[in-house]
């Protein structure tokens, strides 16, 4: 089944990757149920899109009656899901000493617990199809740690393995498991770290040598489109120029 009138979630679908990706999809024909916390900017995309078949729903990940309503819509709307993409994120960096609870609790709820929200009100309904592929936005961060990161890097650790659980348990049931994994992208992560003067360094590099998200929505559109008897179960893409 190609990308055409596949049914395709795109959850934290206001802005950055998953913006892109909607735009990609909605050209090549898919049914897209987009959701993610700024309702103005889901109804700007749809209006940007006027022969595309797209609905939308206000949804924070972390809320799993929220995503439940996501998942719900689709099946009104669409009658199934083919494709569930868990994109929402945050990043906020700063050293372990600098104890930022608050920061950290929330990425753990938004990077971990938004992901395993999609799954468990998605899979179900793609046990009963005997078919789905579920794609999470990991990140190089998942593969290495580095200084200021340990509880990002952590929670994309998590993802990783929770996604390749996912995969061993489900590849009987002809569910595809994916992690995309990004290395520096021109989005607006950056605005969720606290430390401004960090955030807007990190910004100024993402755009001289940083990946846009439309390179990443390729990516996204790639696994999609590859054939029932392929998964890939994980893509890292940086920048050329990046050293982690």
């Amino acid at each position: 089944m190609a990308i055409q009138d596949k049914v395709i979630i795109i959850m934290g679908a206001s802005s950055g990757i998953g913006e892109a990706t909607a735009k990609i999809l909605a050209n090549k024909g898919a049914k897209l149920v987009l959701a993610a916390r700024r309702e103005e900017n889901l109804k700007r995309i749809k209006e940007s899109l006027p022969d595309a078949s797209i609905v939308y729903k206000k949804a924070d990940v972390t809320n799993y009656d929220d995503v439940q309503r996501v998942i719900d819509l689709a099946l009104t709307e669409f009658g199934r899901i083919d494709v569930l993409f868990n994109n929402a994120g945050i990043m906020p960096t700063a050293p372990l000493i600098e104890t930022k609870r608050d920061e950290w609790k929330k990425m753990l709820d938004i990077n971990v617990m938004g992901v395993l929200n999609g799954i468990a009100a998605a899979l179900p309904q793609m046990v009963e199809q005997g078919s789905g592929h579920i794609i999470s936005t990991d990140s190089v961060a998942g593969h290495v740690v580095y200084p200021d990161s340990a509880v990002y890097c952590g929670t994309k650790f998590a993802v990783r393995a929770i996604m390749e659980g996912l995969r061993q348990e489900q590849r009987e049931n002809n569910i595809k498991s994916t992690i995309i994994s990004p290395g520096a992208v021109e989005t607006e992560l950056y605005k969720t770290i606290s430390d401004k003067k960090v955030g807007e360094e990190l910004h100024k590099a993402q755009k001289e040598w940083g990946l846009s998200a439309e390179d990443i929505a390729q990516a996204v559109a790639y696994v999609i489109d590859t054939p029932e008897r392929v998964s890939v179960s994980d893509m890292i893409i940086r920048p050329t120029k990046q050293e982690v």
